[in-house]
């Protein structure tokens, strides 16, 4: 998933102790109310606002939270960034010494599950509470690289008194989430941390780098297991007289015959095998393969699903469907959350220059809206309906909205969603009521 141009934390140009001067003077203003000398980057002032409407006290924030040993242990043995994590170390930590940084490595809700450094920069670390098994969230620790970019879901540098509390003023953080390649969806971020004095504008493009190395190496496993599926279940296709295909426990698919071979299946959060009634294929038979499953259509009608709930304000983003035969939850990239939210905002519809004036702002970008409608429409068949592009009229949709309007896709910049947060903060009645009652 491309990045955005990268937004560092010094100014070309600027002397970084000049610069970490001016934040402190701006972090003071702030803090009493005055006016401030200097403006700050917009990252860091949307995430200013998140921060101090979670309550973060900006000189007695507590401790952050630890996870127990054996906790710890299994989140390490679970994330799906372990694999890639030999090409993490190797392609920072030689850098990350040389420039008396600590390397860290988190999941998805910004706990800390590897960090390696030189003895001098972890004890720095630990002086602030930054280690393994911490949480490193907005929500512990306020303004800070980790957590804001796993909130904004893209590289960022915080530096000096970009930082909200106090006492990590004296550190430079550059972070970059990892993501699934597969589906978009967060897996965890890599951070290098340092003291203030080392602080460099080509630090966030390493860090950068190496997500996006570790994104393409992921992408390869990802391939390399659906290689050993095919091969495993070829005798077995070469049998079949109907449509089938095979699919990883993801429902991605390795192979297919006498049928299209869709990207990836929707498969029910339960799954035993036996029948059921799959988006974009309509009721299947579901047999049970080592590491995957056999997958055939059936010529039979069946009900299509008549629910969709959007969860909107976690990350990542969500959709979950329910039919006539089971639940599935699909995983969202931030360009299809967008959509999804557009589209149940407007259950009238709406054209694709429509969408692509709230997307991006002009109508120059329907070819892009009509293939991400597409995709959409392969993952949640039956749901979406075109000409306009709308939900379907037996569709029931609700939105799990967060508590506050800033926190709806926070990271979208989007002219339509950040309507809908204008429209919402400035009438005061929840979004959800909004999509129920249109529903």
């Amino acid at each position: 998933m491309p990045f955005p141009p990268l937004d560092a934390a010094l100014p070309a140009g600027a002397d970084a102790r000049e610069h970490a001067l001016l934040l402190r003077r701006v972090h003071e203003a702030a803090l009493s109310g005055r006016p401030a000398p200097a403006r700050l980057r917009p990252v860091i002032q949307d995430s200013w606002s998140r921060t101090r409407r979670l309550g973060i006290d900006p000189d007695s924030t507590p401790p952050p939270r630890l996870a127990a040993p054996s906790e710890l242990h299994r989140l390490r043995e679970e994330s799906p960034l372990a694999g890639v994590l030999p090409l993490i170390r190797d392609s920072l930590m030689s850098v990350a010494d040389h420039a008396d940084h600590a390397m860290l490595v988190t999941d998805a809700s910004g706990q800390v599950l590897w960090r390696e450094g030189s003895r001098r920069v972890r004890t720095v670390c630990e002086r602030v509470g930054l280690v393994e098994g911490a949480f490193w969230n907005e929500g512990s620790t306020g303004t800070n690289a980790i957590g804001t970019a796993l909130t904004v879901g893209r590289p960022v540098q915080v530096y000096s008194a970009e930082h909200f509390v106090r006492n990590l003023h004296t550190l430079t953080c550059a972070c970059a989430p990892v993501h699934d390649p597969r589906d978009g969806r967060l897996l965890g971020a890599v951070d290098v941390t340092g003291p203030v004095s080392t602080v460099h504008p080509s630090t966030l493009a390493l860090v950068s780098a190496v997500a996006r190395l570790a994104e393409a190496h992921l992408q390869s496993l990802h391939h390399a297991h659906l290689e050993r599926l095919r091969s495993v279940a070829a005798p077995l296709l070469a049998g079949m007289g109907g449509p089938a295909l095979v699919v990883d426990d993801a429902g991605w698919t390795a192979a297919a015959v006498r049928m299209e071979p869709l990207r990836r299946v929707l498969l029910p959060a339960r799954r035993e095998g036996g029948t059921a009634w799959l988006p974009a294929l309509g009721e299947c038979s579901l047999e049970p393969l080592p590491g995957g499953w056999l997958v055939r259509p059936r010529p039979t009608e069946a009900a299509a699903p008549t629910s969709v709930s959007l969860e909107l304000g976690g990350s990542p983003p969500s959709v979950t469907v329910s039919g006539p035969s089971g639940t599935w939850s699909h995983r969202l990239t931030p360009r299809h959350a967008e959509l999804l939210l557009l589209l149940a905002a407007r259950r009238d519809g709406v054209t694709a220059a429509q969408l692509s004036h709230a997307v991006f702002g002009s109508e120059g970008h329907t070819v892009t809206v009509r293939a991400e409608i597409s995709r959409l429409r392969r993952h949640l068949g039956g749901v979406l309906a075109s000409r306009p592009y709308r939900f379907g009229d037996d569709v029931d949709v609700r939105l799990a909205a967060p508590a506050a309007p800033a926190d709806l896709l926070p990271a979208s910049t989007a002219p339509g969603v950040r309507s809908l947060r204008r429209e919402w903060e400035e009438s005061g009645l929840p979004l959800a009521l909004r999509v129920e009652a249109a529903t």
